[in-house]
């Protein structure tokens, strides 16, 4: 497995309705950087993999469910990097493995499986002592890196993942898909504050999400890590685009996705990334952005999930 991670490019967009929209479409392919550790993925496991190193700890334990791209990111960042894995995975096992457990397995990760309200006691002292005393000395992550050093890595994502000077301020909105709110918080902190980040979460009643994403803001202004400006730039949330909820999908989504991809040459991902376009592309066409504004998409990976 390879350690180059490459820079990721930059791709626009020619759509008849953003023409008529009369704005500009980009997409940040985030998803092109490395084949199994790469879009915000990898952004938010970086610094939790250097604290990790710095404290010398050799095992990474972290959450997610049975499809989890955070699941499948730890795994092989794992094995790139030296680290011993363990994924707790919520609900019971089933066998055969889907192809992200099997995955998981294959980069040397140990499954665990806790029953889903052992689990939802994840983020609880309680439950990491009990990890603790069963699997030593880890390196605990959180459910999709949703952590100030996954904050900090996102807050990465914009400029230097578009290293080109002053390049990241021609666009006036940043869209991205929202499951934890780490990724928007990191983008947020980014931004020139004419700019605007709007986040199109994939759970069903996501408005939830804003106190989440304020204490994340809060929390990391007022830690020690370092942020480009010394308050977010505006953001919202546009909860429209669930389809029913976290990893529902259905037949016009789905049509949706393949068009634009034979289209674009984009492909897209049914839990994250295929939501967002649809509801840029739906915004696009009711007027939502002004006349003028350019646009940038973060894609954020996950494609493996169409295997699952």
């Amino acid at each position: 497995m390879s350690l180059t991670f490459f820079p990721p490019p930059l791709q626009q967009i020619n759509s008849e309705i953003a023409r008529r929209a009369g704005v500009e479409l980009y997409v940040l392919r985030l998803d092109l950087m490395h084949p199994w550790v790469n879009g915000n993925k990898w952004f938010k496991l970086k610094y939790n993999l250097l604290k990790a190193k710095e404290k010398n700890f050799t095992t990474l334990l972290t959450f997610g469910g049975a499809y989890s791209n955070h699941i499948y990111a730890t795994a092989a960042a794992g094995n790139l990097f030296g680290f011993r894995t363990i994924g707790v995975i919520r609900g019971e096992e089933r066998l055969p493995l889907n192809p992200t457990l099997t995955f998981a397995v294959q980069q040397g990760m140990q499954l665990v499986y806790l029953n889903r309200e052992m689990y939802r006691q994840r983020n609880t002292p309680v439950l990491e002592e009990y990890l603790r005393q069963r699997f030593g000395e880890v390196f605990i992550i959180p459910e999709g890196g949703s952590n100030l050093n996954g904050v900090r890595g996102c807050t990465e994502i914009i400029d230097r993942a578009m290293p080109k000077a002053g390049y990241a301020y021609a666009f006036d909105r940043i869209c991205v898909a929202c499951g934890t709110a780490t990724t928007l918080a990191g983008i947020a902190l980014s931004l020139h504050e004419k700019q605007r980040a709007i986040a199109f979460p994939v759970l069903k009643n996501g408005a939830f999400l804003a106190q989440e994403i304020e204490s994340l803001l809060t929390n990391y202004l007022a830690s020690d890590l370092p942020a480009p400006y010394s308050s977010p730039a505006s953001w919202e949330l546009v909860c429209d685009y669930h389809f029913g909820g976290y990893a529902k999908v259905n037949n016009e989504l789905l049509v949706f996705s393949q068009q634009f991809t034979q289209e674009h040459r984009v492909p897209l991902d049914y839990v994250y990334t295929a939501k967002m376009f649809y509801g840029v592309m739906d915004l696009l066409k009711q007027g939502f952005f002004s006349k003028g504004d350019s646009l940038l998409l973060v894609h954020t990976g996950g494609l493996q999930g169409k295997s699952a």
